[in-house]
């Protein structure tokens, strides 16, 4: 992309489509009311039709053009030396592809996942926090994020065509990152994964890793590529990040204090509770996906019954989970802290109507579906940042 503005100009190598904004390596406003020029022009080599995206062509040689929303353009963060060193600025543009690549929200919610668990874990058993134990919760959070690399990287391997219409902006599809350098990445990031359990969890705890990269590749690699068949799509994204996550973590962390593994109360909750949202994340991840899936025979439960009755399902089955929440404060208050479990639930579920509210009186655009799915991730990461303190 090459932003033109004369009579100064200013060049941009390439943008990032984060929605409303472009972002690569810094951000500085533009503001209309404070620049004035004589001509723009904007001239890009790709295509983008994201929610949120100004489509810029000319403007009056009087003054700017103006919108009716702020227009914020990302550049280098040295915007006047742009251009001036090719060699760090190929660096830059590498970080940024394989930031994109890890798909942050996915590490965030992996980080987040077993950050709580080991909290719960240590605060349950504070007499045996010891210092030696932060290198293992460091290597078991690593292997965790090279198994959430691996997985979320051989998807998009094997979606490059899909990708390009329902996800322009990851690097692949955007042709940021070459296959061979995906690849590349995908196999460090199992080999690192699979070492780091295997020289520190034991055999068990490698097992069920194993497990987790192997349920991740047949669910994208054919001829399996089992995210054809949405039920079957459903139970792996529900085992390996609810299930497999949560017992892994709280079992290794337990094995590392010297306990023997025993299901708690809030334990098994979260377990229940992630797994059934692992399920909601993985019927509701195809909502902003419609289009591609279609023009790729891709089936899935959006394509089959609709945006409006999949938001509604997934919106019902997190409600379930909220009144489950409600109702083990209320009949085991032994094992949870009332005074928070029912409000922060009570809030959660109340913000959730209102997201389901506001994406049916929008009509279902693509913007607002976007913004649901991400709604969705939010109440997730809720969730465990709450889990310790209840």
């Amino acid at each position: 992309m090459e932003l033109s503005l004369s009579p100064s100009s200013i060049r941009i190598a390439d943008i990032s489509p984060h929605r409303g904004t472009f972002s690569r390596y810094g951000r500085f406003p533009i503001n209309h009311t404070s620049i004035t020029f004589s001509h723009f022009s904007l001239k890009c080599s790709k295509n983008y039709s994201l929610p949120g995206w100004y489509s810029l062509r000319s403007c009056s040689t009087t003054g700017p053009q103006r919108h009716h929303r702020p227009l914020t353009v990302s550049a280098s963060s040295q915007l006047g030396a742009a251009g001036s060193d090719p060699v760090l600025n190929k660096v830059y543009e590498f970080k940024d592809a394989v930031w994109r690549f890890l798909r942050p929200h996915t590490i965030r919610g992996t980080a987040l996942g077993s950050t709580s668990l080991v909290a719960r874990a240590l605060m349950e058993n504070p007499n045996l926090i010891r210092w030696s134990l932060l290198f293992k919760a460091f290597s078991g959070l690593l292997a965790l994020l090279c198994g959430n690399g691996y997985i979320v990287g051989i998807n998009q391997i094997y979606d490059i065509g899909i990708d390009k219409v329902n996800k322009p902006y990851l690097p692949i599809a955007a042709g940021d990152l070459s296959v061979q350098s995906a690849w590349f990445l995908v196999s460090l990031f199992a080999v690192t994964g699979l070492l780091t359990v295997g020289i520190n969890f034991g055999p068990f705890i490698t097992s069920l890793y194993c497990l987790g990269l192997f349920l991740g590749t047949i669910y994208s690699v054919p001829p399996f590529r089992m995210k054809r068949f949405p039920v079957v799509a459903f139970l792996i994204i529900a085992t390996v990040r609810g299930f497999l996550l949560n017992f892994g973590v709280y079992y290794a962390t337990r094995a590392a204090l010297g306990l023997t593994f025993e299901w708690s109360f809030p334990v098994a909750f979260i377990t229940s509770f992630v797994t059934l949202f692992a399920l909601v994340i993985a019927i509701t991840k195809d909502l902003p996906d419609v289009e591609g899936d279609r023009k790729f025979q891709i089936s899935t439960l959006a394509t089959k019954l609709g945006v409006r009755n999949i938001s509604f399902l997934g919106s019902g089955l997190l409600l379930l989970n909220y009144v489950g929440a409600l109702l083990a404060a209320i009949f085991m208050p032994q094992a949870f802290r009332r005074n928070l479990m029912i409000p922060a639930h009570t809030v959660l579920a109340l913000s959730l109507i209102f997201q389901a509210w506001l994406l049916e009186k929008s009509n279902y655009t693509q913007e607002a579906i976007s913004g649901f799915y991400r709604f969705i991730w939010n109440l997730f990461y809720a969730e465990y940042i709450m889990f310790p303190f209840l």
